[in-house]
Order: C-alpha cells, then structure tokens, then sequence
C-alpha cells in the first residue's frame, strides 16, 4: 500500500482530496523540485518546548530558523531527539514524519511560502511516494494553523578544495571578537602532528618495517597500548585465549596494517583539548567513529579483491571520518551549542550544511585541510573531504564513496541521531559493491552493537 494506514485514516478523517505521486530518483532529498516539475515538495519536522511538541510544515531544501521562529512566536523551540521519534515511526510504519497537518493531533506550524504554490506535494511518511493536493485543498486543511516565516534555505558548500583555507581563516575573523580573536589564530595552527603519529607515520613508508616496530611504537604510550589491546580483546574479533600484548594483538588478531592505522587514528583523536564537549560528546563522537570504520571495514572486504581499494586507508578514513566534529568544537567554542541546536532541528539537513549556515566553513573542510598540513595520506584528506559529495569522480574518490555509503546505511538502518537519506544506486556500481550484500553488511555489524559499544567506550579512555 503505498500510504500507510494511521496516514490514511487520517486523510480521510480531515476529508482530504489528493492523488499519488512518486518523486523522481533524480531530485535528492534536500533540493527543491526543478521549474518545469509541477509542484512544490512538503516536508515535516517536530519541535518541542515547555508546553509541548509541534509540527513543521516547510519546503523541500529549506531548513527551520529558530532564531526567527522565537521572534514569531515568542517560544523557544528545540528539536526533537531522532530516538525519541524511531518507536513512533515504528508503530505507525512509517520512515519519515508525514507532512500531513495535525499529525498525532499536534498544533501545526505552516511556512507561509507554502502558500504561493498551485499544487503542494506531502510527505506520507516514506521516501518516495507523496500525496498531491492542490493549493485549495491545503488551504482548507491548514486554516487553523500559524502561518510564519520560518524556513531557510539549506546553503551548498563548496567542494573545490583550493580556497579552504582561505574560508577557514576568514570564518574565524568572522565569528570571533577581538579580544579572543589572537587566541583562536594561535588554536588554527594546532599542536604539530603527535609524535606517535609522526612515528607510525614513517613506519608506514619504510618498507622493512615489521611487527616488532610497530610494537614498539604504540607502547611507547600505555594508554594507548592499552586500547589497542582491548580492542583485539574485545568479543567483536571473537579472538581465541587472552590478549596479552599488542604484538598478540598485531600477530593473533588485528594485523599489521590495522593496528598501525588504528594507533595512528588514536593517536590524532588525543590531540584536541575536547573541553567545549561533554562526556556524552565524546561518546557520540567515538561510536560514530568505531561503527563508521567496521562499516567501512565490512564493505571492504566484500568487494571483488580485483577491484578493492586499499584496506588501511578505507579503514583509516572511517574511523577519522568525523574528526572536524571535534576540530570545529575546538576552533569554535562559543558557537557549539548554536550548530548542536540547530542540528537537532533540522535532522534532514547534513551537518555540514549547519556548519556553513553557521560559520561559512564545515567540519570536513577543517579536518581535510588540517590533515593535509600534517600530511597524512592523501586518500584520508581526500575522504574528509568529499566524504558528502557523491559526485565526487577524481584521484581517491573511492575512499570518500566508501566513507560516504557506510554512514548513510549506518543511518538508514537506524544508526546514531539521523533520518534515512537515499543512497544513488550508481555509487554501489562505482565502488563494484553489490547493494544487497552491503545491506547484510551493515546489519550484521549493527548485531554486534553492544561489542562496538564496548569498543567504543574505551576509545576516550
């Protein structure tokens, strides 16, 4: 059936004309239909405050202000926890909130733009298929509701590497006062790349290096061996006997080029200070690294051996994917919380496109840029840094694809605080992945959560 059952009950209930309509594979999830299309897409988001929850109604590629939504209304609104809504979802077998007026019988919200289209396109909770009713009909059904202007467009980011720096310099200008201004220049310079990573660095292009070098290195720092180890411990490798060493861990489980690029992730994840984030910051940022990188690993593996990027560098690049959360709590204290509370509004809005709204620099710019200077492979800059652009065709976009389809199938299969986006079927063809195999890819590891959990909660150790 292609509306769910709740949605349509509720239709019928509000007497609601309308036709189906299916959205073309071509029109992504944040922009807007082309001209010569016939109508406009609605979608729907829930906030909350003190007196309770309401729905959004907005324009496909637009995004809630709050700031002007609080002016409007005089409510200071938040969004709503994305696992608070997922046994919502669940019970009424839908994947994204319906725009449908008065869904769950919550006051409405209507972005007064939505008025000026001839036929309106409403989300029925799933990905594709929409319901098409005309200007009058909507009228009829939101005449009850608050009309406000409290949408904004979702802004691009670039993706041309070559003025990044540039950006980055300028955001800080920017968004900092005079007085803070000369410590936060001295905070862009960052500490030099660790030692560690300086060493494990050079291992990785001596071509003698063996075992006992790597070894060496990574219990040089003990607290650093020490994750090694309990990550070779852990249930999730399922390793015979007791791990006692990281060479056990080198020779009996991980191998040589894991634990030479797990050290090296371990190493950088040490370097910022981490002090505008809280615990459970830190935790999120560490889980999403650990699941990101046994995706990344998992989807590795099952591509063909002839056409199957390097396996370090892929791994390496998931576990760093989301190093400029950290980057950007670190450069941008003060303006943290704005990009957190937005973010949890605009859960259809990549959190990149929150960081430029915000700063007119994202995460991974920072992150690519700062790796770059710390000249790390270049496959792990790339993939930071086209890790959102699935257009991306030039040298190492393979790494950026992986990293790009591991996180969106982590999240469309109910992973970390986001909402289902689709995947273009052609990336799966790029990267020589069968859909369907990475599909029990990504199910599996997400089956083996409380061992990646515990993985993770040792990580920040």
């Amino acid at each position: 059936m292609p509306v769910p059952v709740s949605i349509q009950e509720l239709l019928d209930t509000q007497k609601v004309s309308y036709s189906i309509a299916h959205l073309d594979d071509r029109v992504s999830g944040l922009s807007p239909l082309q001209s010569q299309q016939r109508a406009c897409i609605v979608q729907s988001m829930l906030l909350q405050d003190a007196q309770g929850r309401v729905q959004v109604l907005l324009p496909m590629g637009t995004m809630i202000d709050l700031d002007a939504l609080e002016q409007q209304t005089g409510r200071h609104f938040e969004g709503v926890n994305v696992d608070d809504l997922k046994p919502l979802m669940i019970q009424h077998e839908i994947t994204s909130i319906p725009a449908v007026p008065r869904w769950q019988n919550m006051p409405t919200l209507v972005d007064e733009s939505l008025l000026s289209n001839k036929y309106l396109w409403l989300n029925a909770g799933g990905n594709r298929d929409m319901l098409e009713i005309s200007q009058e009909d909507f009228r009829s059904i939101v005449h009850s509701t608050e009309m406000a202007k409290l949408a904004i467009p979702v802004p691009s980011f670039s993706m041309d590497t070559e003025n990044d720096e540039i950006q980055i310099f300028d955001s800080v200008k920017r968004f900092t006062q005079k007085r803070i201004r000369q410590r936060l220049d001295e905070t862009l310079e960052l500490p030099p790349l660790p030692e560690t990573a300086q060493r494990i660095i050079k291992l990785r292009a001596d071509p003698n290096a063996d075992i006992s070098d790597l070894a060496n290195i990574v219990e040089i720092d003990p607290s650093l061996a020490a994750q090694v180890v309990s990550w070779a411990a852990s249930p999730y490798y399922s390793a015979p006997g007791k791990i006692k060493s990281v060479h056990d861990a080198i020779v009996r489980v991980l191998g040589f080029d894991m634990v030479l690029n797990l050290a090296l992730g371990l190493a950088l994840g040490k370097t910022l200070s981490m002090r505008t984030l809280s615990p459970a910051h830190i935790t999120r940022y560490w889980r999403s690294a650990v699941y990101t990188a046994a995706a990344v690993e998992g989807l590795v593996t099952s591509i063909d051996r002839v056409h199957r990027p390097g396996f370090g560098m892929a791994y390496l690049s998931g576990l760093l994917n989301n190093f400029g959360y950290l980057l950007l709590a670190e450069i941008f204290p003060p303006y943290w919380t704005n990009i957190e509370r937005l973010s949890k509004a605009n859960p259809h809005v990549p959190m990149a496109a929150i960081e430029q709204h915000l700063l007119g620099v994202t995460g991974n710019q920072a992150s690519s840029w700062l790796m770059d200077n710390w000249n790390m492979p270049d496959e792990v800059v790339v993939a930071l840094r086209q890790q959102h652009n699935p257009q991306y065709a030039g040298e190492n976009a393979v790494y950026a694809k992986l990293v790009h389809v591991a996180h969106n199938m982590l999240c469309n299969a109910g992973f970390g605080a986001c909402i289902s986006r689709p995947i273009a079927p052609q990336i799966f063809e790029e990267l020589h992945l069968d859909a369907e195999t990475a599909r029990i890819t990504i199910e599996n590891i997400l089956e083996s959560g409380i061992e990646l959990d515990a993985i993770a909660d040792k990580m920040h150790g």
